[in-house]
């Protein structure tokens, strides 16, 4: 026989060998799951024997898909994985032999992956999917019997989607398989997001693990799996893991087969399934691109939760010691103290866990132990360079106050997505005075600090009951990211402050909830969905830990993993802000009542049910009016005589679209003269074309504005639309001429003076500032508002916008003679609104709102009206008896005065619980609501099913506004007098 006809002969002989061996060996379910992929198979077969000399053979090399041979390893999986960390895996098989491969030791590792993500608006059709009816029937014969808990009223829209995300899995996996994962599916979505699941298999030592997360982590999650069940020394014999998009977010919905290395099968309560479960939930909060997680998680110095919580000693300490001294700890400074020192970082870490485990707390006499060991620790830290360890010495300082006045934190509860740790704010007396010079010089009444894998953030309020709106800042870049790092907890603390200030005629004190979102990873085109993504997961999980820390039984916290040194309800009121869509406002609310929290949906305003402040216009509605009154003052009727204003914040914009709406309706002969937002600035001598503006207001940005209906003079400089010529972006600048218009393009540096000059120099009558970054006239630029003769550009400014002009700029504007109606006064309206709406949410039922919405939103705009009018009016009454007076002097004056008033009648009836129902109390509390709540029996007499702290608020909140609003001092005086006469001598 030729030498030809031998080799053919071996290599058939091989072949027949391979096909054989590989049938016997691996699982049936993988060549039921690689029918779509003939040819590979039988790359795999005609090659199998160049495993004995390379460590892995090709099957399919494609755009969106790869699937390997190789010899299996421990820790093979995660190699792999390692190669294309950057890249979103949409499936992934991982399947052993459960022998080794003919002539070897080793067994055979198959790796399948496919890199083909759906958009969301490719599912959203889901309806429209069609999935062969023999499929779907088997599917649901196979849940009924495997999963009798399954609701099958989500079976068809849940296998359409999978359908649609991969037709191909459904098509070739067997109908348990499919089963598995839309049951994984429902469980994961049912369960906030996480769900875990271990149960045996049919292969002997074998453990079967579901493991689905919604929302996942966006790159490198498949192989921070991997680490976890590497480190745990936990060997991965199969694997099945789909990542599906739903039209709103992604599911992750993996099935791992696994047995311990060392023999030994992983049991559900078992120590070991203990630590798998918490490494695999707090994947979500530990990233993976970060020194921590890369130095001392993946070399066995630090556990995963040990990571987590490193990180956010960094985060905590970092934004409290950074804002007032960027130089000296910026976040490298901070991250080397706890990076190059990882047994101090591992000593505040075993301080924090004997303070807060369940089974470990304070009252253990081995707390007072570490607690003095670590204090020595910190104390003691010398490594003889003087400077940093002065310094070092005072972020570990920082680190200790931390732990030392949480006083409940969620980081003992298995399924979160974020850390939670509520504050005694008396914390920050404890920092160095230098830490703090730069902030309000008030106490707030709480502090509570978040911390997840994508951002971090703070809620702090000045009263037991607080509202107040919650942010997101998304840095879009590393710069921005450390920007607003440094100073993210001044710009929370003056938030709060000031929204204090204004709910001063309601019963909830302020608050502010700022979190930052770090997307700087995300830069490349086409990357804006993962944004959202991301800002969904740092939201949603921001929101479940609020709630592991604040839902309470008899005011204990009542999660068992939660330690609370408070024990108090805490009724806190959040509100849409920067970056808060409509679906997270209702998602909110919907796990608010689901959780059980004490204000149920009433947890945040602007939802459906209740009363959203840019349909309704809530916030302009107290602007306008304070503008009606200011300008009066200077001899202006507006709704009658023309006059001219300019605007910061767009047509689309709540407060300023709905102030422009509200002037385009009421004041026919207003000329707005300068309207910027963040697409476009529009600057018009005569003013912006009522009918054009009207056009666009409340529907699109400022660059929808046609240049065509610019009177002449007039011209727009567009943001949006740039273009690049080779290094240089230019912007597009259109000017309205007598025969028409004109386009020119501008380097980047004349469209930055441009448009950053325009708010100063454009003359008008009124400002209104109702959008823009906080403190964009500050002590360094407010001369730029006056005018060449020295005149301001404005006889009056009425903020719209909170903290758009910094104290010192304020006041140094009113020294020139511009009456300033500061944020605090003139854009109140908004809160009380929703204050008013939370109010609904306690006393009517959904359907009983929904039913009279229109009708008590009326009566609302009418409180509104009324509130912005009496502060308006005093504020001028004020400054006419004593014109030394400046009136956001007499703002805050006012504000102090009021919650002065409030928080003394507040522990009055603290201090007298059953005066609040007494006839002349309750007459108090009818007058405070709205006409539909006090006038109607039905709804009147739900008074008692208020809080008890509620009704002490509302009291000490009607009562203490009245007092200063349309109180008579000689009269209170007097009466005072009396009564007391009356006690001593009668």
């Amino acid at each position: 026989m030729s030498s030809t006809g031998n080799v053919k002969k071996g290599t058939s002989a091989e072949l027949a060998t391979n096909r054989k061996w590989l049938k016997e060996s691996i699982s049936p379910y993988f060549f039921s799951a690689m029918r779509d992929e003939p040819e590979a198979l039988n790359v795999l077969e005609l090659g199998l024997g160049t495993l004995r000399h390379n460590r892995r053979l090709i099957l399919a090399d494609r755009d969106k898909s790869l699937i390997l041979a190789r010899v299996n390893a421990p820790g093979s999986l995660y190699d792999a994985l390692r190669h294309f960390q950057d890249r979103e895996i949409s499936y992934a098989m991982i399947t052993h032999s459960d022998a080794p491969m003919p002539g070897m030791q080793e067994a055979l590792e198959i790796q399948r992956f496919e890199f083909d993500r759906k958009k969301n608006e490719e599912v959203l059709a889901w309806k429209e999917a069609k999935v062969p009816a023999g499929i779907a029937r088997k599917v649901a014969a196979e849940l009924k019997r495997s999963y009798p808990e399954f609701d099958l009223k989500e079976f068809d829209r849940l296998l359409r989607i999978l359908w649609l995300n991969n037709e191909s899995y459904v098509r070739v996996s067997s109908p348990l398989r499919v089963a598995q994962v839309l049951q994984l599916h429902q469980k994961a979505s049912r369960s906030g997001g996480l769900y875990l699941y271990v149960e045996p298999s049919s292969i002997q030592q074998v453990s079967r693990v579901h493991f689905a997360v919604g929302n996942p982590p966006q790159k490198e999650f498949l192989l921070q799996l991997m680490e976890v069940f590497n480190r745990l020394d936990l060997a991965v014999n199969r694997a099945y893991c789909l990542t599906i998009t739903t039209g709103v977010h992604p599911y992750f919905l993996g099935t791992f087969l696994v047995n311990q290395r060392h023999g030994g099968v992983l049991e559900a309560g078992s120590e070991l399934f203990s630590r798998l479960q918490k490494e695999l939930y707090n994947t979500q909060i530990v990233s993976t691109r970060g020194y921590t997680y890369r130095e001392f998680v993946t070399t066995g110095v630090m556990s995963g939760e040990d990571a987590s919580l490193t990180n956010a000693f960094i985060a905590f300490c970092h934004t409290n010691l950074a804002h007032n001294q960027p130089d000296r700890f910026g976040l490298d400074d901070v991250q080397s103290a706890f990076h190059s020192h990882p047994e101090m970082s591992l000593q505040l870490v075993k301080l924090f866990r004997a303070r807060f485990d369940p089974a470990v707390t304070a009252s253990d006499p081995r707390y007072q132990s570490i607690l003095e060991e670590t204090v020595g620790a910190v104390e003691e830290y010398n490594t003889g360079h003087r400077y940093l360890d002065e310094m070092r010495r005072t972020i570990y300082r920082c680190c200790l106050i931390f732990i030392t006045h949480t006083l409940k934190t969620n980081f003992f509860v298995l399924e979160k997505q974020a850390l939670a740790f509520r504050l005694d704010p008396t914390y920050l007396a404890a920092l160095e005075t230098s830490s703090t010079s730069d902030l309000p010089p008030a106490q707030p009444f709480r502090v509570t600090f978040f911390f997840s894998r994508y951002g971090f953030g703070y809620h702090i309020g000045f009263s037991d009951i607080a509202r107040g709106g919650w942010r997101t800042v998304i840095a879009r870049n590393v710069d921005d990211y450390i920007t607003n790092s440094n100073t993210i907890f001044r710009e929370n603390f003056v938030l709060a402050h000031t929204q204090h200030l204004k709910n001063k005629d309601i019963y909830e004190g302020g608050s502010k909830l700022v979190l930052i979102l770090n997307a700087a990873d995300l830069q490349r085109g086409g990357e804006r969905e993962l944004e959202v993504c991301r800002l969904y997961k740092l939201q949603h999980g921001v929101v479940n830990a609020f709630l592991d820390v604040f839902v309470t039984s008899d005011g204990v916290a009542k999660n068992p993993a939660v330690v609370d040194y408070y024990r108090e309800d805490e009724p806190i009121e959040l509100g849409p802000d920067e970056n808060m869509h409509d679906s997270m406002i209702e998602n909110i609310a919907r796990i608010s009542k689901r959780r059980g929290y004490i204000l149920g949906i009433g947890i945040m305003s602007s939802k459906e049910v209740g009363i959203n402040h840019k349909e309704y216009g809530v916030t302009s509605t107290g602007v306008i009016k304070f503008a009606e009154i200011t300008m009066a003052e200077l001899g202006i009727d507006i709704y009658r005589d023309p006059f001219s204003v300019k605007f910061t914040g767009g047509p689309n914009g709540d407060v300023a679209g709905n102030a422009m709406r509200i002037l385009l309706n009421r004041a026919p002969k207003v000329a707005i003269k300068l309207i910027l937002d963040g697409t476009a600035a529009l600057c018009d001598p005569e003013g912006a074309d009522h009918e054009e503006l009207g056009r666009i207001v409340l529907k699109q940005d400022l660059d929808a504005f046609d240049p065509l209906q610019l009177h002449p003079g007039g011209f727009m400089l567009f943001r949006s639309g740039s273009r690049r010529e080779g290094l240089r972006e230019l912007f597009r600048k259109v000017t309205r001429t007598g025969d028409g218009v004109r386009e020119e393009w501008i380097s980047t540096d004349e469209f930055s003076k441009w448009y950053g000059s325009l708010p100063f120099t454009v003359k008008a009558d009124l400002f209104i500032p109702a959008g823009g970054r906080p403190e964009s006239i500050d002590k360094d630029n407010w001369q730029n508002y006056l005018l060449p003769g020295g005149a301001p550009s404005t006889a009056a400014i009425v903020e719209g916008a909170n903290s758009f002009i910094t104290p010192e700029a304020r006041v140094q504007l009113q020294k020139k003679g511009i009456i300033i109606m500061r944020d605090a006064s003139a854009n109140k309206c908004g809160v009380i609104s929703s204050s008013y709406e939370i109010i609904a949410n306690l006393l009517l039922s959904e359907s009983e709102f929904l039913a009279e919405k229109e009708r008590y939103v009326r009566d609302v705009l009418e409180i509104l009206e009324k509130r912005a009018g009496d502060e308006a009016r005093l504020i001028l009454k004020r400054r006419r008896e004593q014109p030394g007076l400046l009136c956001t002097e007499i703002s805050d004056a006012l504000s102090g005065e009021i919650n002065e008033e409030y928080a003394t009648i507040y522990r009055f009836f603290q201090n007298r619980p059953n005066l609040c129902l007494q006839p002349i109390y309750r007459k108090a509390i009818l007058a405070h609501l709205p006409r539909m709540l006090r006038e109607e029996p039905k709804y009147a007499k739900r008074l008692k099913n208020l809080p008890r702290k509620y009704l002490f608020a509302i009291l000490a909140a009607e009562i203490g506004s009245s007092l200063v609003y349309r109180g008579d001092k000689e009269a209170d005086l007097e009466a005072t007098l009396k009564g007391h006469l009356m006690r001593q001598f009668e």
